[in-house]
């Protein structure tokens, strides 16, 4: 059963009241002082989540829960996507655009990651994602906005489709795994998985956001053998934008006691209108 998160509904909260002050400008105020104000802003809502953590709301995962040298002999590398796994591949296509002058960020205590994105008709409209993930940031030319732990390859990332008019109860199974499964998708990095089933499918009651459990096979960099793994998918619409949080594991950890971590990050994903400011609304250039 999903169970909508009352930590993603602070944090939607915290959004709305936060940015109402932190966007505040006057007709004088310069670009300058708008773009610091975002920033200031932002940052204050990547900590706002440090005092549920500590009332142990949010799960803490720590890095004695991963246990490498299974996951190496069950066919992981320690970084499929490091240094040398990235040689010669393509980044994948998440259809993700960061606004110019935001960067992805995650406070520590708590887990709670933002970022502001472009969506809609040529990226205009600028949109806040937050959810909380106990992996850091990844970093890299090939991420977007995505956490992930580096040694056992749990993670989640955040992907953008075109709804094309359709309504968020309107997409079929197959739209959700043609996105997130095709040849240049973010699984698809060592070739396009396998054995894809939608395990499960639910539409929250206010009709905001939809969770599917995926499962299906990856290809291992290291011994070319297919994993089995466990995705959680949130996703609501905006402008016509489907925006997906995909959060996974390896079924076995998943089935092990790392599902509800991944099924924590997907449920604890929203979004909101980022307010609006003085500053021109345009991509960040990619590196």
């Amino acid at each position: 059963m999903f169970k909508s998160s009352a930590i993603a509904a602070s944090i939607h909260a915290l959004i709305i009241i936060e940015g109402s002050r932190a966007f505040s400008t006057t007709k004088s105020s310069s670009p300058t002082s708008c773009s610091s104000d975002r920033r200031e802003f932002v940052e204050r809502l990547s900590k706002a989540g440090a005092s549920l953590s500590g009332a142990g709301i949010f799960p803490h995962v720590s890095s004695a829960d991963v246990d490498v040298e299974a996951f190496e002999k069950a066919g992981m590398v320690s970084m499929p996507m490091g240094v040398s796994g990235q040689a010669g591949k393509a980044k994948p296509v998440t259809g993700v655009v960061l606004r110019d002058g935001s960067e992805v960020s995650r406070d520590s205590r708590s887990g709670n990651v933002v970022a502001e994105i472009l969506v809609g008709r040529d990226n205009q409209t600028p949109i806040l994602a937050s959810f909380q993930s106990p992996w850091s940031v990844a970093k890299g030319g090939l991420f977007g906005v995505e956490t992930r732990d580096a040694a056992s390859g749990d993670g989640a990332f955040l992907t953008v489709v075109p709804a094309k008019g359709s309504t968020l109860d309107g997409l079929s199974n197959s739209f959700f795994v043609d996105s997130l499964f095709s040849k240049t998708g973010r699984f698809s990095f060592y070739g396009t998985p396998t054995d894809i089933r939608v395990k499960r499918n639910q539409l929250e009651p206010n009709g905001q956001y939809r969770y599917l459990e995926i499962l299906f096979s990856n290809l291992s960099q290291s011994t070319q053998a297919e994993i089995p793994r466990t995705a959680i998918v949130s996703a609501t619409i905006i402008q016509d934008s489907v925006i997906m949080l995909v959060s996974s594991s390896t079924t076995n950890r998943f089935k092990k006691g790392q599902g509800e971590a991944v099924r924590q990050t997907a449920e604890s994903f929203r979004v909101a209108l980022a307010p609006k400011t003085g500053m021109a609304i345009r991509a960040k250039e990619r590196i």
